[in-house]
């Protein structure tokens, strides 16, 4: 039997375990990746570990989330970041040099390659041919500190692509198809793999669109192979010499199957409040539209803002349109300021705005009360954009760009207007973003550490019985904005768990927080695919503080599981779904023994969980493995991690 690419790339990168899905392995990890928002922790948690220089062959410290400097927090993190970088042998990456994901792609991706990035969108690198994870904080700082990263074995689903896009289709289409077929759910447990002749059709940045948004899917990652796309896509960049040809066996066999014809495919959109609430653009019809924001970490490429430009070219935004676009990196945006395409651009109305993530995290240009939001982004969870009741569809560049000039959601495969595929430009790295901690001793280098930045928290190591109360019961698809809300207003306290940790699961219910510090030890049940969405481990830290010992679900979204067992936290899941019914907000909830529970000699994947006034008993589901158990154990991993040495 054949190989599929992904199982190759992690065979070639096993350290420990079977290659088979559902069993435990460690991996050697080539190179991780942090942004700021979830960065500091990650450095507070790496400081934490005591070690001197990173054991990866490549590390970097972005910023590109929090750069609205409205006060002294966002810029005080990124001062600590930077000395911590260089103090341990991590690339910094500056302010205004632009997004992550799309800057590792650039820069820094090397097809073959595994990658690790405190990021749920970090997978974007699968466009690349890497294995490219996101993780929670804390994993990646322990990828830092010993090169390593256990992960339970995913399956591998193919999408098998046939055939070419149309003029008006893009990549972005693609991938909204997948989530329509697919769901938020569809990729639990999964690495999505695509292959087939429709494959050779897209670019690099086409495939890294797709990729981008698989962390929609919950999937652990998405992989193209790597190919003569891929190598040119290299050259252009000046790093050819990073190419490697790269393909899963023709015999290989997979986990299950999708078959998209690409020259099927319309422009597509998701609707409020879901990527994969999807139907097509014709059937959502001509919509009034408030706002439209083009960029984020899935669709700010030089091809995608290259179109955007083309058809802009000669026209006006509509008069009761807001557009903004933020490139993807400096050198897009220099490129495309030599070309004229800038120019074209701001001509034609639209606000140029910086380099980075912004209004895709929440972190300014908030639509009006009530708006219609057109994003290129990968998602439009209720309030992300900062406003409460704004409804935000998710498209593709072409179709943001049409609809800024009509006024409506416009389907540019009806508008008997032509579009042509950019051409590829040639780019070099530009250094004056980048700090290296090369070229001297960086050992003794001081932290800098401003008063916004507090310890985190750690979990506590489970003694006899757990006694709680359920301090809120929450429904289906909980988010990680759900739980810990991301936006101007509280990303500059990302550094801060003891003051974030007061607006936790607000969106939802106010009275949360105020009701965990009077019960001092809580517990939560949650519905299907609970902590879906970003990997920021602050929605498991700051419930870790407010007291949160367990969350019993019906299912778990995979890094949100890993961050809620890191932090200490006991992920469990309802034997009998319908058991979730039975519990009412305000009941006592009890773990009894659960150290014995826990302790390999008893543990037999099932935990009970009493509910003293109901007098019922719950069966749930523990599929820990037995580093899990030990982690949660000792209160964390962190703590796990310090007993160990």
């Amino acid at each position: 039997m054949g190989k599929t690419l992904a199982y190759k790339i992690l065979e070639d990168h096993l350290l420990e375990g079977k290659l088979v899905p559902g069993e435990e392995i460690t991996i050697k990890m080539d190179q991780t990746l942090t942004q700021d928002s979830t960065g500091t922790m990650v450095y507070l948690q790496l400081e934490a570990m005591d070690i001197e220089k990173v054991k990866t062959e490549l590390s970097v410290a972005y910023i590109d989330h929090n750069t609205l400097q409205t006060g002294f927090e966002n810029a005080d993190d990124h001062a600590f970041i930077k000395s911590v970088a260089q103090r341990h042998g991590v690339i910094f990456s500056k302010p205004g040099n632009g997004i992550c994901h799309q800057l590792h792609l650039e820069s820094y991706g090397i097809p073959g390659k595994t990658l690790l990035g405190s990021d749920s969108h970090t997978p974007t690198g699968g466009g690349l041919g890497m294995i490219a994870i996101g993780a929670g904080g804390l994993d990646v700082a322990v990828a830092m500190a010993k090169g390593t990263y256990s992960l339970t074995v995913p399956e591998v689903f193919k999408v098998e692509l046939k055939g070419q896009l149309r003029p008006w289709v893009s990549a972005k289409d693609v991938i909204l198809k997948v989530l329509q077929e697919l769901t938020v759910k569809g990729g639990v447990g999964r690495i999505i793999e695509y292959t087939g002749e429709g494959v050779k059709s897209l670019s690099v940045t086409d495939r890294a669109t797709i990729t981008n948004m698989g962390a929609e899917l919950g999937a652990t990652t998405s992989v193209f192979p790597s190919d003569e796309n891929t190598k040119a896509f290299l050259e252009h960049e000046g790093r050819d010499a990073d190419f490697v040809e790269l393909k899963a066996d023709d015999d290989a066999e997979y986990d299950g199957e999708l078959v998209i014809d690409l020259g099927e495919l319309v422009p597509m959109a998701a609707k409020p409040h879901s990527p994969d609430n999807v139907d097509t653009v014709e059937a959502i019809g001509e919509i009034k539209v408030d706002q439209v924001a083009i960029g984020s970490c899935t669709n700010s490429s030089y091809t995608d803002l290259m179109k955007v430009a083309q058809i802009l070219k000669g026209k006006k935004v509509h008069p009761d349109v807001s557009l903004v676009i933020s490139p993807g990196s400096s050198k897009i945006t220099e490129k495309m300021a030599q070309n004229g395409a800038l120019a074209d651009i701001i001509a034609s109305g639209a606000r140029i705005i910086e380099n980075a993530c912004g209004p895709c995290i929440g972190m300014g240009q908030s639509p009006k009360s009530g708006a219609v939001s057109l994003r290129t982004f990968n998602r439009n969870f209720k309030g992300r954009s900062g406003t409460n009741d704004a409804q935000v569809y998710l498209v593709s560049p072409e179709t943001a760009a049409l609809s800024a000039i009509n006024g409506v959601l416009s389907d540019g495969t009806k508008s008997g207007l032509s579009i042509d595929q950019p051409e590829m430009a040639d780019f070099v790295q530009n250094e004056s973003f980048i700090v290296y901690p090369e070229g001297h001793d960086t050992s003794n280098t001081e932290v800098e550490m401003g008063p916004n930045i507090k310890p985190f928290p750690r979990g506590e190591a489970p003694f006899s019985d757990i006694i709680t109360s359920v301090t809120l019961k929450a429904g289906d698809n909980i988010t990680t904005d759900d739980i810990m809300p991301s936006d101007s207003r509280l990303l500059p306290y990302r550094s801060n768990v003891p003051h974030l940790a007061n607006y936790c699961f607000e969106k939802i219910d106010s009275e949360f927080a105020a009701r965990c510090k009077e019960a001092g030890q809580c517990s939560i049940v949650g519905g299907e695919n609970y902590g879906q969405g970003s990997s920021r481990e602050h929605a498991a830290l700051a419930p870790l503080y407010l007291g949160v010992r367990f969350v019993i679900a019906k299912s778990f979204a995979r890094i949100h599981r890993s961050n809620l067992i890191n932090s200490g936290i006991i992920p469990l899941v309802f034997e009998d779904p319908a058991d979730y019914d039975k519990i009412e907000q305000g009941a006592t909830l009890i773990l009894e023994d659960i150290v014995d529970q826990l302790k390999e000699s008893a543990f037999s994947g099932i935990i009970t969980v009493v509910d003293i006034h109901a007098g019922k008993i719950y069966r749930c589901v523990a599929n820990f493995s037995e580093l899990e158990r030990e982690m949660l154990l000792a209160g964390g991993k962190i703590n796990y991690i310090k007993s160990n040495e």
